[in-house]
């Protein structure tokens, strides 16, 4: 598939069919996603493959609301994608390096996530990224270190939909030119 064709075809998939995936095709999106650039190349995006049902089912009835709930309770796999904290937007010393502070790091996990989600799409699964959830509840649900946070839940998955692309904004409305 060439990039174009994969940008503008992944969709976000809220339907699932229940098929499992294998976990040498999921080593494999996550070695293709390790290419994502990152800030002086520190590389600080974490994946947890989560498959157990008992742990699936507490994200479900603890913590996400019924709108995420409804597409994890179907979904074979979820990811949760985190981050090592306190290595991107900073210099050696600690201080920050420009006025996003350490804001810089979701930069960072956001290109990864895309990246993961376009391999996934690539490779014939579907992906949606949730962001709304509780993050304290998931993190020690999960045992996330303490030198890393949470930044997005994927559901993963075989697609049992195929969505029609959403209208896009124009290029005049989305580009500005200072010549």
């Amino acid at each position: 598939m060439k990039t174009n064709e994969c940008i503008t075809t992944r969709r976000s998939i809220r339907k699932f069919k229940p098929d499992s995936i294998d976990h040498s095709l999921l080593e494999s999106l996550i070695s293709i996603t390790s290419y994502s650039p990152s800030w002086k190349n520190s590389q600080i995006t974490r994946y947890i493959a989560i498959e157990d049902s008992s742990i699936l089912d507490k994200i479900i009835h603890d913590y996400t609301p019924e709108f995420n709930s409804n597409i994890i309770k179907q979904a074979p796999m979820l990811i949760a994608l985190t981050f090592v904290k306190g290595r991107c937007g900073f210099e050696r010393d600690g201080s920050f390096t420009t006025k996003k502070g350490d804001r810089w790091q979701m930069f960072d996990a956001g290109i990864a996530c895309q990246t993961f989600c376009l391999a996934a799409h690539e490779a014939g699964l579907g992906t949606v990224i949730m962001g709304i959830w509780d993050e304290d509840g998931i993190t020690e649900l999960l045992n996330i270190p303490e030198d890393q946070e949470l930044a997005a839940l994927i559901a993963i998955g075989y697609p049992d939909i195929d969505p029609a692309a959403p209208k896009r904004k124009s290029v005049e409305e989305l580009l500005t030119f200072i010549s």
